[in-house]
């Protein structure tokens, strides 16, 4: 077992869509399966030590992928509503983490245990963000392709950040995690709980207390900000795909951001150096948490998990002195 004299007592860690679904595979069982056991044997050290631990979870390019399938299908399948499918790829993500991360523990005669929560999270009906479709999700296409899917599909495409037009659905803000205080159980008892996958199943709820599913994918790393804040966490973590988060991206004078204050943070995050598809999620939820009460929001590649934890990778962001 290590030693967690240097590391948080209390962290919350989301491993981003893109991070544990790469680019460039087919999806297949096999390749998901793959993918779950390296992130295991990534995180294994994390997952050894004596700490309470929640992970969250992207769904991006999952869910997308759900919804191509359902486009292909529709005149054999009813096609399932955008809530419905956020479950279903919370379902699986979170089996598939479960299952990699116990067999990785019980390798090294490590018997902690590790639950996969459907979590819900209600947001508001009236969120300016179902106006404006923002959180892109499942492939990467090229122009022609994308303008051909949005008259065929009725799909809102917008160009990501350099990398191809994506298919984008609204992402209203994360208002209240149902069930967090059996997040806090289990995480309080030892049991690693994954929950708020792909931002969490998105609800409604009426004036008589009767929740709903509503349309929309609400962003991962603000779900996982706001059940930090609730649960009164220090510490988050969110990996991605980059080593480090960059001011000036894909310029000459791009420079990348070892650590940074949350003042810093929101002046670069108004000045629009991160995109609304693809960092600016992270940042503001960095943002947010910090001034809820947290004490460092690290933003890393999931590679490298370990050494951010210790500060000698990735971006760091503090509160001001």
């Amino acid at each position: 077992m290590n030693s967690n004299k240097e590391f948080p007592k209390r962290i919350i860690v989301a491993l981003g869509g893109n991070a544990i679904h790469p680019a460039g595979i087919k999806g297949t069982s096999e390749e998901q399966v793959a993918i779950a056991e390296e992130t295991a044997d990534v995180l294994l050290p994390l997952l050894e030590l004596e700490n309470e631990l929640i992970i969250t979870h992207g769904n991006g390019p999952g869910v997308g992928k759900v919804l191509m399938r359902q486009a292909l299908a529709h005149k054999q399948v009813a096609p399932m509503s955008l809530d419905i499918c956020v479950a279903n790829t919370q379902g699986v993500t979170a089996y598939l983490l479960v299952q990699a991360f116990e067999n990785a523990l019980r390798k090294v005669g490590n018997q902690r245990h590790v639950v996969g929560l459907v979590t819900q999270v209600e947001v508001d009906a009236n969120d300016p963000g179902f106006k404006n479709p923002t959180k892109p999700v499942g492939y990467f296409y090229n122009e022609k392709e994308a303008k051909d899917l949005s008259e065929k599909m009725g799909w809102t495409m917008k160009e990501d950040s350099g990398r191809g037009w994506r298919m984008v659905v609204a992402s209203p803000k994360p208002k209240h995690i149902c069930d967090i205080s059996l997040v806090e159980s289990l995480s309080s008892n030892g049991t690693i709980v994954i929950a708020g996958g792909g931002g969490g199943v998105p609800v409604v709820r009426n004036s008589q207390g009767l929740r709903s599913g509503v349309e929309a994918v609400i962003d991962k790393d603000l779900t996982t900000a706001h059940m930090a804040n609730v649960l009164g966490f220090k510490d988050i973590m969110i990996l991605t795909a980059v080593s480090q988060v960059a001011i000036n991206f894909g310029k000459p004078e791009q420079q990348e951001l070892g650590q940074i204050t949350v003042s810093e943070a929101k002046k670069y995050f108004e000045e629009g150096q991160f995109p609304a598809g693809s960092m600016g999620p992270k940042i503001e939820a960095a943002i947010r948490f910090i001034e809820g009460g947290g004490k460092r929001a690290t933003i890393a590649h999931l590679d490298e998990a370990m050494p951010a934890l210790l500060g000698k990778a990735g971006t760091h962001i503090f509160p001001d002195q």
